[in-house]
């Protein structure tokens, strides 16, 4: 008998957001009076279809526990009846590193054939649609998938020196989450012998020579990097009758 596939969300939340030059971390900054992370995981909590939801912050993280504060901490503590969230303070020194980490603290709670559903945590525009939507169109590829959205505007490069335009048929712009097996996830970031090549999950597989499909998803899922993010992610939020059209 062929066991169930679950599906799990892993949120790397470690990092500091040098460029929004606030505070705190970004992922603690609040959107519409809500920390971004909060949210983050909320639109995962509100998914049926996510089994756990682990979230990877640095050693001495000294905020999680005020926004999380039903999480459990470390993949121990997991059991039946528990709350949907672990927190797993194993973050490192770049993105790549806390999602190695994360994959590792939690595998003895996710199969090898499980999806892991890695997310920006400083992505609060989520929803459990788009969530849904990765899951039923991507779900079945064995080389993962992940939401992206189709350049609209004209593309320029000044790669050679001078400006030129490049063709945007085809061209996408990659979001998260981006969705694979956890085998498959931790042998491609395992085997990645250039970290700097890695910039997303997806490219990571994709120097396995697999083809991650791409799913559509909506601009509310816009990462927030600058201090003028938080008013357009504030604007999404307060809307939330027009999420995923």
């Amino acid at each position: 008998m062929t066991e169930q596939i679950q599906y799990f969300a892993l949120i790397p939340a470690a990092g500091v957001g040098a460029r929004m030059a606030a505070a705190s971390p970004k992922q603690y900054l609040p959107i519409n009076g809500k920390p971004m992370l909060r949210l983050t995981v909320d639109a995962f909590l509100a998914s049926p279809l996510i089994a756990h939801v682990f979230v990877v912050v640095s050693e001495a993280d000294g905020y999680i526990a005020g926004v999380l504060p039903e999480a459990g901490e470390g993949a121990s503590v997991l059991a039946a009846g528990e709350a949907r969230v672990t927190v797993l303070r194993c973050g490192g020194a770049t993105r790549m590193d806390s999602i190695l980490n994360g994959l590792r603290a939690a595998g003895e709670r996710i199969g090898a054939a499980d999806l892991v559903l890695v997310h920006d945590a400083a992505r609060p525009g989520l929803t459990p649609g788009l969530i849904a939507k990765l899951i039923t169109e991507a779900g079945g590829n064995p080389a993962g998938g992940l939401l992206a959205l189709p350049v609209v505007d004209t593309v320029k490069t000044t790669r050679s020196g001078a400006t030129a335009t490049i063709p945007r048929d085809g061209m996408w712009l990659a979001q998260t989450p981006q969705m694979f097996s956890y085998e498959l996830l931790l042998r491609a970031l395992s085997s990645a012998a250039d970290p700097s090549a890695i910039t997303d999950d997806a490219s990571a597989v994709e120097l396995l020579g697999l083809s991650p499909q791409l799913v559509e998803g909506h601009p509310r899922n816009l990462k927030v990097t600058l201090p003028s993010d938080i008013r357009i992610a504030e604007m999404y939020l307060a809307h939330p009758e027009k999420e995923e059209k």
